[in-house]
């Protein structure tokens, strides 16, 4: 990195810092503001990002970023305020963790891939004095399931915990699907639960190890069935048509439309 480039953005840092702190001192709405009445914000904030991310907006990335670092900054001003910790310490603590888990970088550990590292960085973290040596116990509870399943899956692999060969997976979902195919027609709906639950744990693990993250991939047709459901219901609506009122088949012609129009 040149050193003009570093100054423009170590000003901007700098900038955006005083910033906040003239709105803790000044705006009686940020004068009130807490870590905890933050959070929630904060979650919303990164959703908006997530939003943003999928949708490929870099002008909306790029502001949903500056909307998380000012959320950093705020809870980091509280702290200074509250005598425990200021920017300068979060920023070197993330710094010092960073230069830790990567030895092949600022050591003298050698690496052949990713792979690799993904593990060496679990390790690490395992080793370390502040944290509890379980492989799992860093992965947050409030997570979504999904997010969970996968992030537990990946942690689990970082420590050497998974299949030798992936195509061995589908296995193991074909099982899944059968187990809850079985409890269904029993109609124990308790255990059919449970199954499901196997089941989507064993899919979550299929894309895992194929390289595709469920989140986004489930995100993504959740965004197709909307464009393609609204265009249905548009086309009802300048037939003159409501779709309760509509013959599957009639429904399906226009899903079918909207697909071939690539929504």
């Amino acid at each position: 990195m040149n050193d003009e480039k570093l100054q423009h953005k170590t000003e901007a840092f700098v900038e955006l810092v005083k910033i906040i702190e003239t709105l803790r001192r000044e705006c009686p709405w940020d004068k009130k503001q807490t870590w905890e009445s933050l959070r929630s914000l904060s979650i919303e904030e990164l959703y908006e990002l997530g939003d943003a991310i999928l949708s490929g907006d870099a002008d909306e990335v790029k502001k949903e970023l500056g909307d998380l670092i000012m959320h950093i900054l705020f809870y980091a001003r509280i702290a200074e305020e509250e005598g425990r910790f200021d920017i300068g310490d979060v920023l070197l603590v993330i710094g010092e963790k960073l230069r830790y888990r990567h030895p092949h970088i600022y050591g003298d550990v050698k690496v052949e891939n990713e792979q690799e590292v993904l593990r060496n960085w679990e390790q690490l973290k395992l080793q370390e004095k502040d944290r509890k040596k379980r492989v799992l116990s860093g992965v947050p509870v409030s997570l979504p399931a999904l997010v969970k399943a996968y992030r537990m899956q990946d942690k689990a692999r970082g420590a050497g915990f998974d299949w030798t060969n992936r195509e061995e997976v589908w296995e193991k979902v074909r099982e899944e699907l059968e187990e809850l195919e079985t409890e269904i027609r029993k109609g124990d709906s308790e255990k059919a639960e449970q199954e499901f639950g196997d089941f989507m744990f064993a899919i979550v693990n299929a894309a895992r190890l194929y390289g595709i993250n469920p989140e986004n991939a489930l995100e993504k047709t959740n965004r197709k069935f909307i464009r393609r459901f609204t265009f249905l219901e548009d086309r009802a609506e300048e037939a003159g048509k409501k779709l309760p009122e509509m013959r599957l088949e009639e429904m399906e012609a226009y899903w079918q439309e909207a697909k071939k129009r690539g929504l």
